[in-house]
């Protein structure tokens, strides 16, 4: 394919200029104007996606030098240790003297060295924390981690409530309150951020301390940090209530009609979450022939047999069902 005289004077000055390609908004491609420029990253080449012109080629691969075909082979390759991570004090950047006495052969070493290593060990372990502050974190990111791993929540919701409660300390919001109960306050902020369904009640089995210093310590963290919490959706405890409770998926859906068309008509305003659709659950399995008793869905759902009644009588009041 030959060129005109305006393309080879575009694709010159283009090569004469290559800063500017590079630090552009937008790289267009020389020869059609199109903006649809795609990396060959096998070849390492740029090229238009519309015309097929390669625009650069011999670029940098930020990649390993090496290939890995299994999960082992990528694991005894790599040279780079674990991320980074926000739920260990020092961010997972320390290093540790493993528990094995032995040597870089397998072989074991002697008592001489075995009790060298034993005083490294303990003074590794001094040293890792420098101060008050660092203690304090510590022991209330192990706390984080405990309570997570208790309640099952994902990876993230650890990240973001270790986050929440590094703000807190930096902005001396601990003082005068217990550490565990910061702690167990931001985890719940992190739950209700990710949209995670867990109840105040399920957090105070987990914790430490009673649920009224949880909740009224929750409401100092989130005005003094700024976070913006939306109110709780009955509908995230359904799936899990009714797994907990053996029920089909007719019910769940059900379920979640109703407690749609009763909060359309404003009966969820000053509601528990959790007691409103514990209630949703139990008018459900009566309408759908999967009775559960009111004790049954009050155990789920950690609520009291009074509140199911009386939501439940609210609910379907609003539906017109007698």
């Amino acid at each position: 394919m030959t060129r005109s005289s305006s393309q080879r004077e575009r694709v010159r000055t283009t090569e004469s200029e290559p800063t500017e390609q590079t630090e552009g908004v937008s790289e267009r491609c020389p020869e059609c104007e199109s903006e649809n420029l795609i990396t060959s990253s096998d070849r390492g080449e740029l090229v238009c996606e519309d015309c097929g012109l390669v625009v650069e080629e011999g670029t940098i691969d930020p990649g390993p030098e090496w290939r890995a075909f299994t999960h082992r082979e990528r694991e005894e390759k790599s040279r780079v240790g674990a991320p980074t991570t926000r739920t260990m004090h020092d961010k997972g950047l320390t290093t540790t003297i493993d528990w094995k006495d032995k040597d870089a052969y397998g072989r074991s070493i002697s008592s001489e060295k075995r009790s060298q290593m034993h005083r490294l060990r303990k003074w590794q372990e001094r040293i890792r924390t420098k101060d008050a502050g660092e203690r304090n974190l510590q022991f209330a990111l192990s706390e984080v981690d405990r309570m997570a791993s208790a309640l099952g929540v994902p990876r993230s919701v650890r990240e973001i409530a270790s986050v929440m409660y590094r703000r807190a300390l930096d902005e001396d919001l601990i003082r005068g309150r217990s550490i565990e109960g910061v702690a167990t306050a931001c985890l719940y902020a992190a739950c209700r951020k990710q949209g995670i369904p867990r109840s105040l009640e399920e957090i105070a089995e987990v914790s430490r301390v009673d649920r009224k210093e949880i909740g009224r310590t929750y409401r100092y963290v989130s005005q003094e940090l700024g976070l913006e919490m939306e109110p709780v959706d009955p509908k995230q405890y359904v799936p899990r209530f009714c797994s907990e409770l053996d029920l089909p998926e007719t019910v769940q859906t059900k379920a979640t009609e109703i407690i749609d068309e009763t909060a359309e008509a404003g009966l969820l305003s000053g509601k528990s979450p959790t007691g409103f659709a514990a209630a949703a659950i139990y008018a459900a399995s009566l309408l759908c022939n999967e009775k559960k008793t009111q004790r049954e869905v009050a155990d789920v759902a950690q609520v009291t047999e009074v509140t199911i009644r009386n939501r439940y009588q609210e609910q379907i009041e609003a539906m017109g069902i007698r």
